[in-house]
Order: C-alpha cells, then sequence, then structure tokens
C-alpha cells in the first residue's frame, strides 16, 4: 500500500536534522509505482523532494543516484549549462532506503510530443552534447564505471545471449542484434561521460518567449558512466517529430569525432530496453513481465516487416569506409598541380627524365617521380587513362599542335632530355641509321623540351 505524502515528509528531518518542515504534497512526476514519493516544504521556503524504494531494485536505483550526485563536484556542476539535483540526505523508512533531493524547477514534455526545430529539440540536443562534454575524471575519481567500445559490445552480446536464452524472443529480433554485435564497424567510437538511459522525461524545460523551450534541469544521474553515448540518444526512437533536429544540435554543440554509426547504435540500445526488461522480470521470476516484455517484442519485431533490418549488419561506417572509398579512385583523381611554371623560371633540371623512367603508351608521363607516392599505378584502369587524355595531358597530336603557341623558343638550351609522345626517346625505339647532325639534334631537343613542358602547362586540367 502507497505511503501518504505526511508519512513521508516526516522522514525529511531524520535526513536532514533541525528542517521544519510546514507542508506535504504528492509528487506529480516519477509515478511508476517503483516509488513512494512526496514533495516538503521547509520553513526557509525551500522544497525537497523524498522518494522511497517499494523493491530491491529500486532500492539499488536510489543508492546508485545517491552516489553519482555526490560525485558531481561543484566544478563538474559548473560546465554544465543546466541545474542538477543535489543530494541532500539518506535515511529509512521502516525497512526500505530514502533518497532526499531537492526539488527541480521545471515542467516536462512527452517523447511523443517533443516538437521539432528550434526550441525543446535544439535545446536537448546541446544538453546531451554538455554531458558528453564532461571529463572522465568526475567519474573515475568516483570510482563509477569505465568502459570502453569492446566492453559495451561484450556487454550488449551478453545481453542478447540472455535474452535469447528465455526463448521468448522472436528469432528475427535475435539474428538482427548479433549481426549487430558483430559488425565491427558499428563499435568503433569515442567513449564520453554519459548517463546510460537518458529518457525525455529527463529533461525539466523552461519556456523562453524568444527561443520556446529551454532545458534547464537535468534528471536520472543514477546511470553515470564513461561508456557509449548513443545510449542518451536512444529514447529518440520514439520521438519521430524532434530525433531528427536533436541529433543535428548535438552533433553541431559536441567537440568530439564525428561518429557514424551513432544513430544505429542508438536504434539498437532502444530496442535492447526490451531485451533488458524481458532479462529483469526472467530473473526476478515475474511471469507478468515476462508475458509484458514478451509481448512487446513480438510488436517490436512486427513494427519491423517494413524496415530495413539490413541498416545495422550491413553498415559500414568510420575511417576504413573512407579508406575502402579511396581504393576504389582513380590515383589520378588527386593529382596534386605543380606550379612550376607559373612564372617564367624554371630549373633545367626539372626537365631532365632518365631513360628508365622514360613514358610507355600505357603510362604517360606527368612530372611525378616514378618512385614517389603520387605516381600513377601500372594497374590504372582503362578509363583513367582515357580521362588523363581528355584534359590534353596525354593526347600526341594535341600536345605537339598546340605546343608553338604556349612554350617559348629553347633552342639556345643544350643538354636537354626528355620524351616528345613519337617516341624519340623510347628505349625500345629503332636505333637511327645515321648519326644525327648538330641541327638534328637541337631540333630534337626543343620538341623534347615543348612537349614536356605542355604537359606541365595543362596539368592544372588534371
Amino acid at each position: 500500500m502507497a505511503r501518504s505524502p505526511f508519512t513521508l515528509v516526516a522522514a525529511v528531518t531524520a535526513a536532514l536534522p533541525g528542517a521544519e518542515v510546514v507542508g506535504a504534497r504528492a509528487l506529480t512526476s516519477d509515478g511508476d509505482g517503483r516509488f513512494d514519493s512526496a514533495i516538503a516544504t521547509l520553513a526557509d521556503g525551500r522544497e525537497l523532494v523524498i522518494r522511497v524504494a517499494e523493491d530491491d531494485a529500486a532500492e539499488r536505483e536510489l543508492a546508485e543516484e545517491s552516489f553519482a550526485l555526490r560525485a558531481l563536484t561543484p566544478g563538474a556542476r559548473e560546465m554544465l549549462p543546466f541545474q542538477v539535483p543535489t543530494c541532500v540526505g539518506e535515511t529509512r523508512v521502516g525497512e526500505a532506503r530514502a533518497l532526499v533531493t531537492d526539488l527541480m524547477p521545471g515542467f516536462q514534455i512527452e517523447a511523443t510530443h517533443v516538437p521539432g526545430g528550434r526550441g525543446a529539440a535544439t535545446s536537448i540536443g546541446e544538453a546531451i552534447a554538455a554531458v558528453h562534454a564532461l571529463p572522465a575524471s568526475v567519474v573515475r575519481a568516483a570510482g563509477l564505471t569505465i568502459r570502453d567500445a569492446a566492453g559495451v559490445r561484450s556487454e550488449i552480446q551478453q545481453l542478447v545471449d540472455r535474452a535469447a536464452s528465455t526463448g521468448r524472443v522472436p528469432a528475427r529480433l535475435t539474428a538482427r542484434w548479433r549481426d549487430a554485435t558483430g559488425d565491427g564497424d558499428l563499435w568503433r567510437f569515442e567513449t564520453a561521460v554519459t548517463l546510460a538511459g537518458l529518457q525525455a522525461q529527463s529533461f525539466l524545460f523552461e519556456d523562453d518567449p524568444q527561443d520556446g523551450p529551454q532545458v534547464i534541469g537535468v534528471l536520472g544521474w543514477r546511470g553515470l558512466n564513461v561508456g557509449d553515448p548513443a545510449e542518451d540518444l536512444g529514447w529518440l526512437s520514439g520521438a519521430p517529430d524532434a530525433a531528427e533536429d536533436v541529433h543535428a544540435a548535438y552533433v553541431a554543440a559536441s567537440s568530439r569525432a564525428t561518429d557514424d554509426a551513432l544513430r544505429v547504435r542508438a536504434r539498437l540500445h532502444a530496442e535492447l530496453e526490451f531485451a533488458r526488461w524481458l532479462v529483469h522480470g526472467d530473473e526476478q521470476r515475474r511471469p507478468d513481465i515476462v508475458d509484458d516484455a514478451a509481448a512487446l517484442l513480438e510488436s517490436l519485431a512486427d513494427g519491423l516487416r517494413s524496415d530495413d533490418l539490413r541498416v545495422i549488419a550491413a553498415y559500414t561506417g568510420g575511417v576504413d569506409s573512407a579508406l575502402d572509398v579511396l581504393d576504389r579512385t582513380p590515383d589520378t583523381a588527386a593529382t596534386v598541380v605543380d606550379t612550376s611554371m607559373q612564372t617564367d623560371a624554371y630549373r633545367r633540371e626539372d626537365l631532365w627524365h632518365d631513360d628508365a623512367d622514360a613514358e610507355t603508351p600505357e603510362q604517360p608521363a606527368d612530372g611525378a617521380d616514378a618512385d614517389s607516392d603520387d605516381a600513377p599505378d601500372p594497374g590504372d584502369t582503362h578509363e583513367a587513362l582515357g580521362a588523363r587524355d581528355s584534359s590534353g595531358v596525354v593526347g600526341d597530336d594535341r600536345a605537339e599542335g598546340s605546343s608553338e603557341e604556349v612554350t617559348q623558343d629553347l633552342t639556345g638550351i643544350s643538354g636537354v632530355r626528355g620524351s616528345d609522345h613519337d617516341g624519340a626517346d623510347r628505349q625500345d625505339a629503332p636505333a637511327p641509321e645515321h648519326q644525327p647532325s648538330d641541327i638534328d639534334s637541337a631540333e630534337e631537343a626543343q620538341r623534347a623540351a615543348r612537349a614536356a613542358l605542355q604537359r606541365w602547362t595543362n596539368s592544372s586540367s588534371e
């Protein structure tokens, strides 16, 4: 039988010696039946909340919240743009644990009613980002749980196996979740200070005439730890109007590395809440909870029939996917522009090419050293080479036909070696039948130089 508010507030004096209680009323929130709660009004005008656990699980939650609130030092609270409850004291009501905190102002919004756009959604995203920006030392100094990405993944794998062992999870859900835990790309993320289970009711709002509802307080700190930031975004699956704007505001306010899999893991955490409820009922030997959780899981599985079940299993994100994209891109797509001929000055050695580096029809010379990282790979596709030819760099006739218009007369320069595109310097060219004259050599050198300069001049088109 629920305790009356007067019975509850009488215990406040035990948690806060010297307090003078002058009023009592029921607490209209947190009405999930797991706590007896009331608001006590003190003679000095303060209002305190007292909550009493109804079972062992609720008692553990109160103990965890008390510990977490005490871990938030004044310095940590100063880093947050909203208020956090303060633990006033603890006591017992009969055999049950009771926690007394200060009453937080503000109103709450159900998840399905959180509006999109500027206001509540934006403020929520910024508030979550502020929590995740807290230093890990806040958690470490208090001796609270610190999990890395591998630890989070392992916990979820164990949860999926434990839920599946009850025989009440639809097979398609079990397969979906195991595919997700088996996808290594999903679990490459930067951990953060999280509350491991934020809900829409965790946020307290105050209406601003200009900007709409703004978060002024956050409840539910019992899960304070270092872990997966996606856990605090799972509830957005039940906020269809606000989800996009909350995510956008969170990303904009966060200074953390980009996490492409964040939303996918958030969806997974939301689905696994049903599995946790099932496991809880099974451990407590509560058939009513087990049946309720099983019905929720069946409904979830039915609702996913029109959903893309591959969104988790086939997801590839993060740095590795970016590298895969680069691997599929021809090397010529990112050629560095050579500006060596942007002025009238040039270096003779820039025109020098060893015979061993002479170009072939399959591998046109582009001024890059054959051993450098930017050198084209011999396995370049025909399309890649065709793209380079269209830029005017490879084509023989275009290079020769336009050399007179874009190059200067280099007849007076001696000792220049290069490759003209008619194969004069190729290693497989037939040996000359007669010794070339000085005039022939000069003309050949000039053609080679012009061809090389033509390639550099047109390199910007690459």
